[in-house]
């Protein structure tokens, strides 16, 4: 099945997310969809990455380690007006939506995305099909989903069950049995 979603000519991309794995698995399926992409895991790094690769699209994880991305979208929006925002969480809230929009984002998405939404966001069509080579990319279970989930609700509260617990409006001793089970892959 051919690939009808590709980024056009020489399309650069910002990738600015802490959780490695994940950015390298966002920099590897992007990159077969025609992006020449940039990785960095900080603030910083992300200002000085897009003056120096002055990057058409600009992919913003909302939390890093210490770091909130929404204080650094004014200043990348200055840096490069004419790229294309996106602010990917696993807190979605309506607002910090509504703030990631007021401070100059273009669009807003949820942790986990599929392929096809991820790449229709960053071309400005959510309503556009795109077509995606669905061979290349593992389709999660529910309970992966929620694994995975967890895990970056527990690595925000560094490693503090009971905050983790709290956040998630589940039981402690809940929490700690889906802890211990982890998920097969698919």
């Amino acid at each position: 099945m051919p690939n009808t979603a590709m980024a056009p000519a020489s399309s650069k991309l910002l990738i600015v997310e802490d959780d490695i794995i994940f950015a390298n698995t966002l920099n590897r399926r992007l990159t077969k969809y025609g992006f020449d992409c940039v990785q960095v895991d900080n603030n910083n790094d992300a200002l000085l990455a897009c003056h120096r690769h002055t990057p058409d699209y600009i992919l913003l994880d909302m939390k890093l380690a210490e770091e909130n991305t929404l204080s650094i979208i004014t200043p990348l929006r200055k840096l490069r007006p004419q790229s294309r925002i996106i602010l990917l969480t696993g807190f979605a809230s309506i607002a910090t939506a509504v703030d990631a929009i007021k401070l100059g984002a273009d669009d807003y998405l949820s942790k986990p995305v599929d392929s096809q939404t991820l790449l229709a966001t960053l071309k400005g069509s959510k309503a556009e099909t795109i077509e995606v080579d669905k061979t290349s990319e593992q389709t999660l279970s529910a309970e992966q989903v929620e694994w995975q989930h967890i895990q970056q609700v527990l690595k925000a509260n560094q490693g503090n069950i009971s905050a983790t617990a709290r956040q998630l409006a589940m039981h402690r001793r809940t929490l700690q049995r889906k802890l211990q089970k982890h998920p097969q892959s698919a």
